[in-house]
């Protein structure tokens, strides 16, 4: 039990009232604290567990015996101050171990959830920092993560991507913005398509040419939760390196070292 004003104050509080109790019922009859008690054991486990909730319940039958032996003319307890004690001890033990087990539970999930937290956004980070851009969708097509790379590669604003908006919205912004190398009139069967495999999680890879010269491979993994990972890794120069050789020099341009590129594909091509 570490000490400090939660760890002392059931126990003191507890210790108060039952030397408070016996002074006043000296003066006139006092009722029994013992409800009082029980209430004190509950708020001291909720603020400091079990062993703070266990000291405050032994103060609280020691006191209530004191008092009891105080009504008496001659030493000793009759058995109903017996059996009053013995229920007040069940009582109080029982409320110190609810109570404070229910909070050492709760601890326990708080500090497991703080690390779960701490895990994610250590996660977020990493993902941000390469260049495959990642998306997680939900098993209703929400998008609940989108990475920086994405971000990049199709100018998606941090205001639309933290909006968790649904895939379709994201291929209709790719459609207005620009960002595909494909005709208008083949735009809606292209969006169609990647709707289904998103759909049914077809991982199927498939290369999308962007207006910029960029080639993204595109790969949709389903989730056992019953959503999607969409993964677009840039593969530029290893499917470029088959076009004209006149936009050779073009290609390369492509190739800046501040950008988010994968060197080890660039080795392979050359």
């Amino acid at each position: 039990m570490r000490f400090g004003w939660r760890a002392i104050s059931g126990p003191a509080v507890t210790a108060a009232i039952a030397l408070l109790t016996i002074l006043l019922d000296r003066s006139f009859p006092v009722p029994s604290p013992a409800p009082l008690f029980v209430c004190i054991v509950a708020v001291a486990g909720s603020l400091s567990g079990f062993a703070s909730a266990m000291t405050s319940a032994a103060i609280a039958v020691i006191g209530a015996a004191l008092l009891f032996l105080s009504h008496r003319a001659v030493p000793g307890y009759t058995v109903i101050d017996l059996v009053r004690l013995g229920l007040l001890a069940m009582t109080a033990a029982g409320t110190a171990a609810i109570t404070g087990l229910m909070r050492e539970r709760l601890t326990d999930t708080v500090a497991a959830e703080r690390r779960n937290h701490a895990t994610a956004a250590r996660l977020s980070a990493a993902l941000d920092q390469i260049d495959i851009g990642i998306v997680l969708l939900d098993a209703e097509t929400r998008a609940e993560f989108i990475n920086g790379a994405f971000r990049d590669y199709f100018a998606l604003p941090d205001a639309k991507a933290d909006g968790k908006p649904p895939f379709i919205a994201l291929m209709y912004h790719g459609r207005d913005t620009g960002a595909f190398e494909l005709p208008e009139d083949e735009l809606s069967a292209f969006i169609a398509q990647r709707m289904e495999m998103v759909r049914i999680g077809d991982a199927t890879p498939i290369n999308i040419n962007l207006a910029n010269g960029e080639v993204l491979r595109f790969v949709c993994t389903a989730l056992p939760d019953g959503g999607r990972m969409l993964s677009y890794t840039p593969v530029t120069d290893l499917v470029r390196h088959t076009d004209t050789p006149e936009r050779a020099d073009y290609y390369r341009s492509l190739r800046d070292p501040s950008s988010r590129k994968l060197t080890r594909y660039l080795h392979v091509a050359e």
